[in-house]
């Protein structure tokens, strides 16, 4: 179990959140929402000690998570990856074998092996040998997918990644988090589709500069918090009259 106690995190003095707690359960896939700008990626960040924290703590298995950061996949978003960069698909999904890789050791035959295995899971097998900057961004998220998956980490942490990506490459994507969910890996997905929450996810954080609600989907995602988080209009479109009494 990820455990997040008590983290404040700011930005030129201005905080993001303050005080925020927040646990995510092994075995289940949980999902983050909340508007833009309210502090979902910043909130991974300081978890994994990719922004300051001003205060707080972030354990795994009650051990603190810099200690641990090979047992953790990170997928961030694409939009802050450079797509330029000259490297091709294959040797994309080996850099997820490096954390597990002795000092100065490259990947070899078994690394590479389990890289192309990765790449049949994500359906892309074919594609090894080209560059990133050539694919689609379905194809893209699902290539970061099997790098994640060589890495064989305990919790997969994914920054918005469904954003652009087409429904086969979606539906391929979460067919891999039910796997890695039934292996009893921890899950974490920042998401942006609220239609697709009730679907997608067991446990829900519902985040505006803090939480706001935390918990089983079906009891997190009602009305009453999705007004507080968003707004009234935008819970009167996903919500019908029938639903709007469940608060």
């Amino acid at each position: 179990m990820i455990k997040v106690r008590d983290m404040t995190v700011a930005y030129d003095s201005a905080p993001v959140f303050t005080n925020l707690s927040i646990q995510f359960e092994p075995g289940k896939i949980t999902g983050i929402i909340g508007p833009n700008g309210a502090g979902k990626s910043t909130m991974i960040k300081g978890l994994l000690g990719l922004t300051s924290k001003q205060s707080g703590t972030a354990t795994l298995a009650d051990q603190p998570i810099a200690k641990q950061l090979k047992r953790i996949a990170y997928v961030e978003q694409r939009a802050a990856l450079d797509l330029t960069f000259p490297i091709n698909v294959l040797d994309t999904v080996l850099t997820g074998t490096y954390p597990n890789l002795g000092l100065f050791k490259v990947p070899g035959k078994k690394e590479e092996e389990a890289a192309l295995a990765a790449l049949t899971d994500v359906k892309l097998a074919e594609f090894s040998q080209r560059q990133i900057s050539e694919l689609s961004g379905g194809q893209l998220q699902r290539v970061f997918v099997a790098r994640a998956i060589v890495q064989d980490a305990d919790v997969i942490i994914l920054d918005e990644p469904f954003v652009g990506i087409d429904m086969k490459s979606e539906a391929d994507i979460m067919a891999i988090l039910k796997k890695w969910r039934a292996a009893g890996k921890t899950i974490i997905v920042v998401n942006h589709d609220l239609n697709k929450v009730t679907t997608y996810f067991d446990d829900l954080v519902i985040i505006n500069h803090g939480v706001v609600a935390q918990g089983q989907t079906q009891d997190v995602f009602t009305k009453k918090n999705i007004t507080t988080a968003f707004s009234g209009d935008l819970s009167n479109i996903l919500f019908d009259e029938g639903e709007a009494a469940h608060e």
